[in-house]
């Protein structure tokens, strides 16, 4: 009976979240969002139709039961079989890639017929497999919710429930002469770097503003949005990162997610805090072997490739991104957090002394540096610091001397609990409050 009540619940946040998406009408001409989507309307990713398709093949895999009926040791199989069959996958699509880029191959069609054919058979292997092994780690989730206190009955409401996909990439815009998010909207996951670079260039040319195309690890929908991966310890930290901002939508915090920009970095920050610990509790229970070799802020680094969480058109949805960034790729003697923090800092100084040209030629004189150093990143513009600027759980990186990320690890470390910190900050309702509560 209770178990039908949650699915019960299950189905009306699926619904909740296809009202609200479905809920943007008579958009004003005048709004700064719409002025954007001016430029992406073609181009702009379709969240109805894919919560409706995950939220049909998440009903039917817990209709089934599954990882109620596998002993520990199978489900444990099941997960490193689906890893390694996305290993696979990505491999070969990467390579059929290569293929047609290729200007040696004069038949591309004929000569990719191999590969087009393996890929067929992974694809539908896969198709068979991913609902399973989702249910899996969703469930080994669940259960590290439950043991923290985070559940209601042994159950989390809403339920852990996540889709693996491509996943659409994020335009950003801010204002040329500070750093603020403006717009962030989805875009279409087959979208090109070239395309990328046009759409920033009409934007930005129509309205002035400084804008960039973004990759995410994740997107707070329901069922939550996770990037394909192989990388099990991000792979868990994501899925608790993406199921905070699901239980945070249900209060204060996460419902003012769009407010203000202090109320979106104490968002992320909250759910990056809580994704890395929660993750990291999952894989020293379930996947001990692969502990030992993680620390964690492991999934914080990867999330952090100079791509950032974000949440797609506030006006349409409220959703959460997780950010990739290139400092996932690289840890040397360049210290890519302790020059990004210089590089904000510096930035926030001209721009406040109005000098937003001198500013953004200093921005791709740091861009050289980063490149030389081995990160490769398009640009470094204000809406780069605007994205990626929202995720302070560690200290250093593109949030320069913003306070708010400072606050809430300060809220972290001198709470109790992950829980208790979780449910503290839940039902905040401003910066202030959070300022009062660690002062």
């Amino acid at each position: 009976m209770f178990q039908r009540t949650l699915r019960g619940l299950e189905v009306g946040f699926i619904l909740f979240m296809l009202v609200f998406i479905a809920g943007h009408s008579n958009p004003s001409l005048t709004d700064k969002i719409e002025k954007v989507r001016a430029y992406t309307r073609q181009i702009e990713f379709n969240y109805i139709s894919w919560v409706a398709d995950a939220a049909i093949i998440k009903l039917r895999a817990a209709s089934i039961g599954a990882p109620h009926m596998l002993d520990r040791e199978t489900q444990k199989e099941i997960v490193v079989e689906y890893l390694r069959l996305t290993q696979t996958i990505l491999e070969k699509e990467n390579l059929l890639e290569q293929m047609y880029a290729d200007p040696n191959l004069t038949d591309k069609e004929l000569a990719s017929k191999p590969v087009r054919d393996e890929l067929a058979e992974h694809y539908a292997r896969h198709k068979e497999l991913a609902p399973l092994a989702e249910a899996v780690l969703q469930e080994q989730v669940n259960q590290i919710l439950f043991e923290i206190g985070l559940t209601a009955g042994g159950q989390s409401v809403p339920g852990v429930s996540y889709h693996s996909t491509p996943l659409p990439y994020a335009l950003i815009v801010s204002p040329r002469d500070r750093i603020e998010q403006l717009a962030n909207i989805s875009i279409d996951t087959d979208t090109t770097v070239d395309e990328m670079a046009a759409l920033e260039s009409r934007v930005d040319k129509g309205l002035n503003t400084s804008s960039l195309v973004v990759p995410i690890g994740g997107i707070g929908v329901y069922p939550t949005m996770v990037m394909r991966t192989t990388n099990l310890p991000w792979l868990l930290s994501v899925i608790a990162h993406e199921w905070i901002h699901n239980y945070l939508t249900l209060r204060p915090l996460g419902m003012l997610y769009s407010e203000t920009p202090e109320l979106r970095t104490m968002n992320e920050t909250t759910a990056s805090i809580a994704g890395d610990e929660i993750g990291l509790l999952a894989l020293k229970r379930y996947y001990p072997e692969l502990a030992a070799s993680s620390t964690q802020g492991s999934s914080t680094a990867l999330r952090q490739v100079q791509g950032s969480p974000l949440r797609p058109n506030p006006n349409l949805i409220l959703i959460s991104m997780n950010r990739l960034s290139p400092e996932a790729f690289r840890f040397d003697a360049f210290d890519f957090r302790k020059e990004m923090h210089e590089t904000r800092i510096t930035v926030d100084a001209m721009l406040a002394e109005r000098k937003i040209e001198e500013a953004e030629i200093y921005m791709e004189e740091r861009r050289q540096v980063f490149l030389q150093n081995g990160y490769v990143l398009r640009k470094i513009n204000q809406a780069y610091f605007a994205f990626y600027g929202a995720y302070a759980d560690a200290p250093g990186g593109a949030a320069g001397e913003d306070p708010v990320g400072p606050a809430v690890r300060a809220l972290r470390e001198q709470s109790d609990s992950l829980t208790d910190f979780i449910n503290t900050i839940a039902w905040m309702t401003s910066f202030e409050q959070l300022q009062e509560a660690v002062r």
